[in-house]
């Protein structure tokens, strides 16, 4: 894991919700603004994950490494599916969809900066 750019996905992540609020408070369904801005932060989850990856196969093991590995797969899953279901049914209620996947993804980045801390090199 890269620690600031762990913080910097936290802090993205709830942008991300707050966009997603806004937009459902507006009565809007998913633009373009909103899937692009789930787009960015789903690259950077994709980035962390695979560096995170690379270091655990490299032989980096956080304390409960099957557990670390679930979250990251979780972390590059999430995102796309909300945003799937908020694009399936483009309501007002495709950003509390996109709100809620985006703190979700939030604590499992938190989550895994804890299982990381315990990591033996």
């Amino acid at each position: 894991m890269i620690h600031p750019l762990a913080v910097a996905l936290v802090i993205l992540t709830g942008a991300l919700a707050v966009f997603g609020i806004v937009s459902t408070v507006l009565d809007k369904p998913p633009g373009r603004p909103l899937v692009l801005a789930v787009g960015v932060v789903e690259a950077l989850l994709v980035a962390q994950a695979l560096i995170a990856a690379a270091r655990v196969f490299g032989g980096t093991r956080p304390a409960e490494t099957s557990t670390f590995l679930i979250y990251l797969l979780v972390s590059v899953c999430v995102l796309p599916i909300s945003l799937q279901f908020a694009r399936a049914e483009p309501t007002r209620w495709g950003g509390a969809v996109i709100a809620v996947a985006a703190v979700a993804m939030g604590v499992v980045v938190l989550r895994l900066l804890a299982l990381w801390a315990g990591a033996n090199v």
